[in-house]
């Protein structure tokens, strides 16, 4: 289920990078490269307390996520348990 406060890194039909919020009808950025428009992402979601980040690649099929803390991931990655 989608939070507000989760966004989503796609490819935009100019080829610009967007980085938008799920619940947003505009993108909050756009950025020339895929790897800004996640930069920006990752500091937006720490900054508004966590959340997932979804990443779709070049033919706009999921390519991957991930929780940006403080949030809350039920299946952690199994290098990062302790």
């Amino acid at each position: 289920m989608s939070k507000d406060r989760d966004r989503m890194v796609y490819r935009r039909d100019d080829g610009s990078w967007a980085n938008k919020r799920n619940d947003a009808s505009k993108a909050s950025s756009v950025h020339g490269t895929q790897k800004a428009a996640e930069a920006a992402a990752r500091a937006m979601l720490t900054n508004q307390g966590g959340g997932e980040l979804t990443t779709k690649g070049v033919d706009g099929r999921i390519r991957s996520k991930d929780t940006i803390a403080p949030g809350n991931d039920p299946v952690p990655p199994k290098d990062k348990e302790h």
